[in-house]
């Protein structure tokens, strides 16, 4: 009785002190444990996904030109140019920008995935300083497009190419402006405006969204008329424009665009309110081609064009690209203001030459 006794009150503190014991040897595990699972841990934001989609359809572009040789009489191949261009088909059709390729006698194209081209000029386009080149390969990466999709200011996009020949390089921005004109040198054309960097080699390369679809193409960076200092701002083509030049050349050899063969301005506002109208829903001819559509029809100069068809001149790059679009040869009505009184003119569109 007394053994069983003693043996309680030894198992009891026995125990207890095992007990104890274990708390201290494994608390730390448990504690890691459970910090493991309640610490905060902040998600990394990527854009891998998208430079995973888009990257590897944009194109180095090396563009090479015949001089003649020292020795000889024979020609050589010398590098001209440097750029980037982006396969938006996958029959093998490229885009970039007309001034990459536009002294080249050899286009040679380098793919990511090593892969070398030598590539075919379809056409260009000077005007919006477009070039559709095209290579024979198989199983070709092609950039994603979006038709839906609409850029907004702020959105953020990230532009690839190939800058200074360093090798495909991602940057980074924002949408900083739309519609920015008279960055061309025909002055009418439209651009994306953006902080994302845009260097030597990069033009003809990709401004894609966050979700790796197509915005725009990277044509230009901004410098001031006294520094070769940019300012983190840069222009690209935006994606309809693209799309539009693109089909155009692969149909017909080059883009078909409607003229009347004027020179006209945005109405000054002074001017406006002096006639009673709104200045941006007129635009003022100050120049007329001898010969051309405008001329025939009996437009004068200073003539102030209110309409095209049933729609108003909003402003000149609007009014003209509304001109550019329908087909040479037919007819269209065009109202104008000529000393207070409106006119209805028949014209017969031309086309632009370039």
């Amino acid at each position: 009785m007394k053994l069983k006794l003693y043996s309680n009150y030894l198992i009891k503190p026995i125990l207890c002190g095992l007990f104890l014991a274990g708390i201290i040897i494994y608390s730390p595990l448990i504690f890691k444990s459970l910090s493991n699972k309640t610490s905060y841990q902040p998600e990394v934001i990527s854009y891998s996904e998208a430079v995973k989609k888009s990257a590897p359809s944009v194109v180095n572009i090396y563009s090479q030109q015949y001089i003649d040789s020292s020795v000889g009489n024979k020609q050589q191949l010398q590098p001209t140019g440097l750029g980037s261009g982006i396969i938006l088909d996958a029959k093998g059709y490229i885009l970039t920008n007309y001034h990459v390729i536009s002294k080249a006698d050899q286009i040679l194209i380098a793919l990511q995935d090593g892969r070398l081209f030598t590539a075919t000029i379809i056409g260009s386009d000077i005007i919006t300083d477009l070039a559709v080149l095209q290579i024979d390969g198989e199983d070709l990466p092609v950039m994603p497009q979006n038709p839906d999709y609409s850029p907004e200011i702020g959105d953020l996009v990230l532009a690839i190419g190939n800058p200074y020949n360093l090798g495909q390089t991602i940057t980074q921005g924002v949408i900083s402006a739309l519609g920015r004109s008279g960055m061309s040198s025909t002055g009418r054309q439209d651009f994306i405006q953006t902080d994302a960097a845009i260097n030597e080699g990069n033009s003809g390369g990709a401004l894609i969204n966050s979700r790796g679809e197509l915005v725009g193409i990277n044509t230009s960076e901004f410098y001031t008329g006294t520094s070769n200092v940019t300012y983190g701002i840069s222009f690209a083509i935006p994606y309809r424009l693209v799309t539009h030049v693109m089909k155009s050349i692969i149909k017909d050899g080059r883009v078909i665009r409607g003229s009347l063969g004027i020179e006209a301005e945005n109405l000054d506002p002074l001017v406006a309110r002096l006639w009673g109208l709104e200045a941006k829903n007129s635009i003022i001819v100050k120049k007329i081609t001898e010969g051309g559509p405008a001329q025939k029809s009996g437009m004068q100069k200073n003539d102030i064009i209110l309409k095209i068809g049933d729609e108003d001149a909003i402003n000149l790059i609007v009014t003209m690209d509304k001109i550019a679009k329908i087909k040479p040869g037919n007819n269209t009505k065009i109202t104008i203001l000529r000393q207070g009184k409106e006119q209805i003119l028949d014209v017969e569109i031309g086309e632009l030459q370039q």
